[in-house]
């Protein structure tokens, strides 16, 4: 009977609806930290342009998000995740997720070195440079991202459906779609004029660390453990690429 009330044409219509608002939310949000972020000048202590501008948009971003979801908690009254859950299982999850990661961009940079195809910067691995970018993929990155595309719609999309839907395995469908709205994100579009660039690579690892970070948030019910995964996630995959390039 649950289900027949879920694929009722009229609820379809309803989620459908929720599911845009969410994407345009996210844009708007997103777009809304370019906006604030360009009104300072960074030339004096980031002069490469590498990471104060995304340190203030991600900032502005992650205040926005808050408010939407402050404004969101008084209505819904949902559990958005901001406290430490199950901790013994988030720190799990942690620990696993990063020797896993920590192993995947070993390979990975190996294996670009191996095929001639090693990443190369067109900016100098200065101290201030390596410690500008990887500061800011250690406490922005994750943070800002995982309360906008994670914390905000699979809570939403639950409270929406009624109830989590199980898809497989610990997989939702709630998780499924929070992930390819992340996906989407790594998009780069424009409709004036009509744009459209995407790395396919970095696309499915956006949709698969999303489903990781999705499930790690269900099953741990805080967006902590997330947040963490996300941006140890990053700092390994940009700090081995420094790594190679300064050893080889």
């Amino acid at each position: 009977m649950a289900k027949d009330r879920f694929y009722n044409p009229v609820k379809l219509l309803y989620c459908s609806l929720v599911f845009m608002a969410l994407f345009l939310v996210q844009v708007l949000v997103g777009k809304s930290g370019w906006v604030i972020a360009d009104l300072f000048s960074y030339d004096s202590f980031d002069p490469d342009h590498l990471f104060a501008r995304l340190s203030v948009h991600h900032i502005v971003q992650m205040l926005i998000a808050l408010a939407v979801i402050a404004v969101l908690n008084r209505l819904i009254k949902a559990d958005f995740g901001f406290q430490l859950g199950d901790g013994k299982k988030g720190l799990r999850y942690f620990l696993i997720f990063t020797a896993v990661i920590a192993v995947i961009a070993l390979i990975y940079h190996i294996l670009m070195y191996v095929f001639g195809q090693a990443l190369a910067y067109d900016f100098s691995l200065s101290q201030k440079n390596v410690l500008g970018t990887l500061g800011f993929q250690l406490f922005l990155s994750g943070t800002s991202e995982e309360i906008l595309y994670r914390a905000l719609p699979v809570t939403v999309l639950v409270y929406v459906f009624g109830k989590s839907i199980q898809i497989k395995w610990d997989i939702t469908l709630e998780v499924v779609l929070a992930s390819l709205l992340f996906t989407v994100a790594h998009i780069k579009w424009s409709l004036f004029p009509f744009s459209l660039n995407l790395i396919s690579s970095q696309l499915f690892y956006a949709f698969a660390m999303g489903i990781v970070n999705g499930i790690v948030y269900q099953q741990s019910r805080s967006i902590l453990y997330p947040m963490l995964m996300h941006s140890i996630s990053n700092v390994l995959m940009v700090g081995t690429g420094y790594l190679f390039a300064v050893l080889l």
